[in-house]
């Protein structure tokens, strides 16, 4: 199974996901959109599956110092905009997996899906 995960390395959520991959035997290519970034049209597609309020990390330090013009009415295509201007806002960590979508790290949910 192809896997992918996109996270910031020294997240302490994003550590958590890795380590239990690593665990489980689970192979994957990491990508730090801190320093890459995310292709928009990425973030079109996990917002479409998913909805802007999983995607959208409104719990951070990054999203509370936001102005509440920015905070307010977020339509999917605002919230793709904010997300490539502060990828410390997207939820982590995202997984892409043959066939589906983990967003946040549930062990559980991350089992059931992954096995």
């Amino acid at each position: 199974m192809k896997l992918q995960i996109y996270g910031i390395p020294n997240c302490d959520t994003v550590k958590k996901a890795r380590k239990w991959l690593d665990a489980k035997g689970h192979t994957f290519d990491f990508h730090d959109y801190k320093k890459v970034g995310t292709d928009p049209a990425k973030l079109e597609a996990w917002i479409a599956d998913k909805g802007v309020d999983v995607v959208l990390n409104r719990r951070g330090t990054t999203f509370r110092k936001l102005s509440d013009a920015d905070k307010a009415d977020i339509t999917p295509a605002k919230a793709v905009t904010l997300l490539q201007e502060h990828p410390s806002m997207i939820k982590r960590p995202v997984a892409e997996y043959d066939g589906g979508l983990l967003i946040g790290f549930k062990e559980e949910e991350w089992s059931a899906a992954l096995s």
